[in-house]
């Protein structure tokens, strides 16, 4: 992929997540099965990382260092987006990372603030993602799906395409 395809690629993926602030976080535990949860991205400038708090103990943190291939599903119905991002996940404890990405809403969960003992990062490096972007109106989408079967043309409801993010 060129450096400006790359670009716009990533472009493309960073206004496609910006307004879906929890993406389903897929993960392999050891005997292959696979998990999902609800985790909230973290707002930041997308450099070719998506990064998300996470307790240092918890059950995806073991399966991530065991396997750090991963997915994470964002779906915005309402706005007719899908987005399927794969990328391999490390785990951080940088201090300086953590207070860079802290904010306020996170004491939530870490009642300790940035200096929580089970505070933990999840650094999720794109290689590649798959979206499906559909125009709003619900009148263009009804009238492509009537139109498909009387001009014989598969119903074709907006734009898909996979991205590599090879770096």
């Amino acid at each position: 992929m060129s450096e400006t395809t790359h670009q716009e690629a990533a472009q493309k993926l960073a206004e496609l997540i910006r307004d879906i602030r929890i993406a389903m976080m897929t993960t392999a535990a050891e005997d292959g099965t696979l998990h999902s949860r609800p985790m909230a991205t973290l707002e930041r400038e997308f450099d070719g990382s998506l990064w998300f708090f996470t307790d240092a103990h918890s059950g995806k943190v073991y399966e991530v260092r065991a396997d750090q291939h991963v997915n994470l599903a964002y779906s915005s119905p309402g706005g007719n987006s899908f987005v399927s991002v794969a990328g391999r996940a490390t785990v951080s404890r940088d201090k300086n990372k953590i207070k860079e990405l802290w904010t306020p809403a996170m004491k939530a969960w870490f009642p300790d603030g940035e200096d929580d003992a089970n505070i933990a990062l999840l650094q999720i490096d794109v290689e590649s993602a798959q979206y499906w972007d559909t125009p709003d109106s619900k009148v263009v989408h009804l009238v492509g799906f009537i139109k498909a079967p009387v001009t014989r043309q598969r119903y074709q409801p907006g734009e898909n395409e996979k991205v590599e993010f090879a770096k």
